[in-house]
């Protein structure tokens, strides 16, 4: 799986690292981890990285388009590895937990605007927000 990693980076012009590398498998096995928790599964392989380093990393994949950052309202930048296809999240907002929702008419950029001041858009950004089956369990048991 590494060579795939690898082919990323060298597609994007980046040079291979270990810290590259080792963020790109923990977003690939951990979507929607924050900084912390990056941090956290690198060191598990590299345990001396440093924070800066983690944060330099995840600045350039993003730059390089390799990974995606979000930013739900009321909650840290998360990262992912599945860029490119304008999809969308759903978000709990009791404990946190985000998953994906594919492109909600099918195509980019999937909603269209009632007044879009004159701009060409060509992406839309949305957070589904709601109750997780898990917290919605513990709601109705209590």
């Amino acid at each position: 799986m590494a060579t795939d990693l690898e082919a990323q980076l060298r597609a994007a012009s980046l040079r291979v690292t270990r810290p590259r590398l080792a963020v790109l498998a923990a977003l690939r096995d951990h979507p929607h981890v924050d900084t912390d928790t990056v941090i956290a599964l690198v060191r598990s392989d590299l345990p001396t990285v440093s924070h800066q380093a983690v944060y330099d990393v995840l600045r350039a994949l993003t730059e390089a388009g390799l990974v995606r950052r979000i930013q739900p309202d009321r909650s840290p930048a998360r990262y992912e590895s599945r860029v490119g296809d304008n999809h969308h999240h759903v978000m709990c907002r009791s404990c946190g937990a985000i998953a994906d929702v594919d492109c909600a008419v099918g195509h980019v950029p999937c909603l269209t605007p009632s007044d879009d001041h004159g701009f060409v858009v060509d992406e839309a950004e949305v957070v589904y927000w709601g109750t997780c089956p898990d917290c919605a369990t513990d709601r109705t048991s209590q």
